[in-house]
């Protein structure tokens, strides 16, 4: 077999942000500011010079060539061409949205507002869609649904949406419970799972601590952490073996939770799509249930 025959695969942008990501703890702090920009930004790599991008990083542009370097390419262009190779396949957008939101601009009370508001919403789904990558979250899926155990764990306004995706999925799915359950720690949860079992855990900037030492406890008992946040360079991503990112900022004063709601809605489809039969006639027996106890009206 040649040479040429055995070269490996290019880079997905998404494998090369991975590996940004393992050597993070091992750069030098200019080279890790350059990473954690491109972790958090990486639309940005295929569209800007390296110098634009150095500037948007807060960092001299051979700090770009550094970091390149430290991952194994042999100069930034290398890095970037993942990049730059997925700018330009064919994808999808909203056809009609610049006209709409041209529309809503123009109301005559709190136009721009909405407009505003509609185009970061917007935005987030989009953004969403985007990066995520089926073959991870197919990944996920199916672990958890080989799991005998799977923790969500949420605070703040995440909480609601862990108790929803353990509500809703449990209706096909056995073994999802939202953390902490009987109003105890969530480590308590935690120090009851073991290898097999599933962690999922969201946290927005600011981080909250005991999300992070959920994920420690998780990774030190070989519990599978599954980390829904807004950077790769989270402190609880770090600890995860699977990280979805969602953006989170909007023209409002707190953190957008859309994105979280569109990623978890999309695992629960991956879930129920992968368990086959069996999950759409617990559905149904679920259904046949409450309409046996009088739980639904009549119509």
């Amino acid at each position: 077999m040649n040479a040429t025959s055995m070269a490996p695969a290019p880079l997905s942008s998404n494998e090369l942000l991975d590996r940004l990501a393992d050597a993070y703890n091992d750069l030098t702090p200019q080279v890790r500011q350059a990473a954690r920009h491109m972790l958090d930004r990486p639309e940005q790599v295929a569209v800007l010079s390296m110098r634009q991008l150095a500037e948007a990083a807060g960092v001299k542009p051979n700090t770009l060539v550094r970091l390149a370097r430290a991952v194994g390419f042999d100069g930034y262009d290398d890095l970037r061409d993942p990049f730059r190779h997925e700018v330009t396949a064919p994808g999808t957008s909203f056809p009609d949205k610049a006209r709409w939101l041209q529309t809503l601009a123009g109301a005559e009370h709190h136009g721009d507002l909405l407009a505003d508001l509609a185009s970061s919403n917007l935005g987030i789904v989009e953004q969403v869609f985007e990066d995520l990558d089926t073959v991870e979250l197919q990944t996920v899926a199916d672990t958890i649904l080989a799991a005998p155990r799977t923790g969500v764990f949420g605070v703040g306004a995440l909480l609601p949406l862990a108790r929803h995706f353990c509500y809703v999925g449990s209706m096909a799915v056995p073994g999802l419970w939202a953390l902490p359950t009987n109003e105890g720690l969530p480590i308590d949860d935690i120090g009851r799972m073991g290898a097999g079992d599933v962690l999922i855990a969201m946290t927005f900037a600011p981080y909250r601590t005991e999300i992070v030492e959920a994920t420690r406890l998780a990774r030190a008992r070989d519990i599978t952490v599954v980390t829904v946040t807004d950077s790769r360079t989270a402190p609880p991503a770090l600890d995860a073996d699977h990280v979805f990112t969602t953006p989170a900022e909007t023209p409002l004063f707190f953190a957008s939770v859309l994105g979280v709601v569109a990623l978890l809605e999309t695992l629960l489809a991956f879930m129920v799509a992968d368990s086959r039969t069996e999950a759409a006639e617990a559905i149904d027996q679920f259904h046949q249930h409450r309409r046996a106890a009088g739980v639904y009206v009549e119509e």
